[in-house]
Order: C-alpha cells, then structure tokens, then sequence
C-alpha cells in the first residue's frame, strides 16, 4: 500500500480513511468505558491497603504537575499524531486498547485511595474526574511507556516518553495519588497491552512503519 505526501492525498484513499475512523471510533469507546467504570469503582471504594513507600513519605503537592503535565502531554500526543498522518490509526487503536484493558483492571478490584492522598483541585482541568478510585494500573505512568514502544526506533522521542512514564511516576506515588504497584505494575501490564496491539492492529502497525 503507497500513501503520499500530504493530508489531501490521505483523505483521497480510503483504507487509511477507514483505518483512521475506525481507531477514533474504538478510542471514543474506550473513553466512555473508562469514565463508567472510574465512576463505578469510585462509588464501591473498600478500605485502603499500606504500601511500603507511601507509608514512607509524606504527600507532596504536584496537583499543578499532575493536571496540567497530563494535558501538556496529551497536546504533544495528539500534534505528534496529526505530523503523521501514516501513524494515526496504530496510535489512535493502541491508547484505545490500552483504555479498554485499563477500564477492565479499574472494574475488578475498589480497594481505596491511601489515606493521606491528595486532592486535586476542582478548578484544575483534571480535577474534574479525579473520583480516585481508577487505581490499578497507573494511566500516567503507563501511556507514555505505551507511547515509548511505539516510537521505540526513534531514539529521541524513546528518551522523551520514557522520562515521561518515570516522571509522571514519580509524581502519582508524591502526591500518593496511586499506590506503588500501580505505578510498577503499569510497565509490565503496557509492555503486554503493545504486543496485543501489534498482533491485532496488523494493518495499522504496517502502515506506521512504511516508509514516508
């Protein structure tokens, strides 16, 4: 399959129209799966659990770093998709399954935030779905390790979406917004997410890695 240069030339064919809708498709699915089962997670919350590193540090006050850290990097995904257009469709399915898998974890399992958590405020843009029952896995520290594997040929953004997963890791377990095996437990459970993605997103993972 051959794709030109240029969005006119995309728009004209209509595999990778059907690709790109049907990934936008799949990624608005995801979405609406998610807020649900956060929602429903949130409202069957049990009892918190110690963890050996929250119980060690005192929370820290990263709401700024985790609202607006989240929406700069979702702005960086989102214009780093649209630059290439080829990459749309891979990317697009790939964060939707990672959505998918995640809403299943956050569905199975309500154990409580910590104790001594921090609130992010209302006013902060994430500050409005924040129910903090959407623990296991961690989607901050996850996506962009998705992101990391995705783009792993490309060493420069492999650097950047892998200090970013660290990062945003840190910060969650700071301000004791996720428990350590939410953070730790998302590298391995993103790295499986990927491969599934590979094996059932053929054409889109051909498409990403063409030449162009």
């Amino acid at each position: 399959m051959t794709f030109n240069h240029g969005y006119k030339q995309y728009l004209k064919d209509k595999s990778w129209l059907w690709l790109s809708f049907s990934g936008v498709l799949l990624l608005g699915a995801s979405l609406v799966a998610n807020f649900y089962t956060t929602k429903y997670a949130s409202v069957s919350m049990s009892n918190p659990v110690s963890d050996i590193i929250l119980s060690n540090i005192r929370v820290f006050d990263v709401d700024g770093i985790y609202a607006y850290g989240g929406i700069i990097f979702w702005s960086f995904l989102f214009l780093l998709a649209l630059s290439k257009p080829a990459k749309i469709p891979f990317i697009s399915k790939s964060v939707a399954l990672f959505v998918l898998i995640r809403s299943i974890f956050i569905s199975l399992t309500h154990i409580a935030a910590s104790p001594a958590h921090l609130i992010i405020a209302p006013s902060r843009f994430f500050g409005m779905f924040s129910y903090y029952g959407d623990l296991f896995f961690s989607g901050h520290t996850g996506l962009p390790f998705l992101m990391a594997l995705i783009f792993w040929d490309n060493k420069r953004l492999r650097i950047f979406f892998l200090a970013a997963s660290v990062f945003f890791g840190t910060v969650v377990l700071l301000g004791h917004l996720h428990y350590s095996i939410d953070v730790f437990g998302a590298f391995f459970i993103t790295y499986s997410i990927y491969q599934i993605a590979v094996k059932i997103f053929k054409k889109d993972k051909a498409l990403f890695d063409s030449k162009i």
